[in-house]
């Protein structure tokens, strides 16, 4: 009888340790569980807190693009009121066309009133007194200047007489030191451009379009966006050069701001010149000059004066051929000859700037800078 009561006891002691170590077990198992879902736990907090941040971010990004959303509406107007004259209906173009009508009445009543100087230049070339090639980049035709406005030292190229794709470049040894065109930021334009006549102008790209009408465009270069469009009142146009053919209007940028040179077909034997309001492309005042357009290459304004450029039949040279001064002082019998030194096919673009006292010309490829010898009109 006690063995068998021995042997209870001990059944029950093992059944208890037994239970015990099942109970250890599933307190071990529970805690490792634990411990891994407490991890699991921890990452997706970490990845939520991520993303989170990266939400705030991008909220923070678009509630700057809204704010600035107010400012550029005005800008995408002027654009789509751009784009609606190069594919307007037929209404809208015999709208068009009495405007264009009224401009030019307007503008031939102002051309009979006297010119205003905007400043007290009367400097005129009196030589060429160097060039420097300063290197090759793109196409026969293009054009390059340098933006005359004060403060300023930034290069632009515009490479050949259809793209869309403006290079600027920090400086001119920026320019220079360049290998092609790698150091430059492109800055795209809504439209191609037609012809060399282009400039750069407290920076804003002037450039030309042709479609049924001749269109300048105003392209704000910080915000890269058009500021304004205009319609030249010219129904019957021809190019302004006989050697140019894809220019049917150059722009110039003296010391007294924006110029328009053009030529018509009522008057196709010689060049026009126009001076335009930079801010509003207003058109100031009209004149016909008395320089023809055959054989002419390119042209530059001066203080107001008009210089034309033409190919001489001497190997390499070309020259200035024509002066018109739109303040009177000087007149084409007066004006010096001046000779081009030596180039290597013909200008495509003369670009004058009134700071540097210097042309910037593009020649078969070639990027040239002219330096000019200055003089008096009174001294002529």
């Amino acid at each position: 009888m006690r063995g068998l009561v021995v042997l209870v006891t001990l059944a029950c002691v093992a059944s208890a340790q037994h239970q015990a170590l099942i109970d250890y077990l599933e307190r071990r198992l529970l805690a490792i569980e634990t411990a891994r879902y407490a991890s699991e736990l921890r990452a997706l907090k970490q990845q939520m807190v991520s993303q989170l941040e990266t939400l705030d971010k991008e909220k923070e990004t678009l509630r700057m693009n809204l704010d600035g959303v107010g400012t550029r509406v005005d800008r995408v107007e002027r654009e789509l009121d751009y784009l609606e004259t190069q594919n307007g209906a037929q209404p809208c173009v015999d709208v068009d066309d009495k405007l264009i009508e009224q401009q030019v009445t307007l503008v031939k009543e102002k051309q009979k009133a006297k010119y205003s100087k905007l400043s007290d230049c009367s400097d005129m070339i009196s030589s060429i007194k160097a060039m420097k090639i300063l290197k090759r980049v793109g196409g026969p035709k293009g054009m390059w200047t340098k933006d005359p406005g004060r403060g300023s030292g930034k290069v632009y190229i515009f490479n050949g007489t259809d793209e869309d794709t403006i290079h600027e470049f920090a400086s001119v040894q920026d320019f220079s030191r360049s290998v092609g065109i790698t150091l430059s930021k492109a800055l795209k334009l809504p439209s191609a451009w037609s012809g060399t006549g282009h400039v750069v102008f407290n920076n804003y790209a002037y450039y030309i379009t042709l479609a049924e009408e001749i269109m300048m465009v105003k392209f704000d270069m910080k915000n890269s966006s058009v500021t304004d469009s205009a319609v030249f009142p010219l129904q019957d146009h021809v190019p302004v050069y006989g050697l140019t053919p894809e220019t049917v209007m150059d722009l110039a940028v003296d010391e007294e701001g924006l110029w328009a040179i053009y030529a018509t077909r009522q008057n196709e034997r010689y060049i026009s010149l126009a001076k335009m309001d930079a801010t509003s492309l207003d058109i100031e005042q009209m004149w016909d000059t008395n320089c023809p357009r055959e054989n002419a290459e390119a042209s530059f304004v001066i203080c107001g004066t008009l210089y034309v450029v033409y190919n001489t039949k001497q190997p390499g040279r070309s020259r200035v051929q024509c002066v018109f001064d739109a303040n009177g002082m000087v007149t084409n019998e007066d004006a010096p000859l001046i000779y081009f030194p030596k180039r290597y096919g013909a200008h495509s673009s003369l670009k004058y700037n009134p700071q540097e006292q210097l042309l910037y010309a593009w020649d078969d490829g070639y990027q040239i800078l002219y330096k000019l010898t200055m003089k008096k009109k009174l001294e002529i």
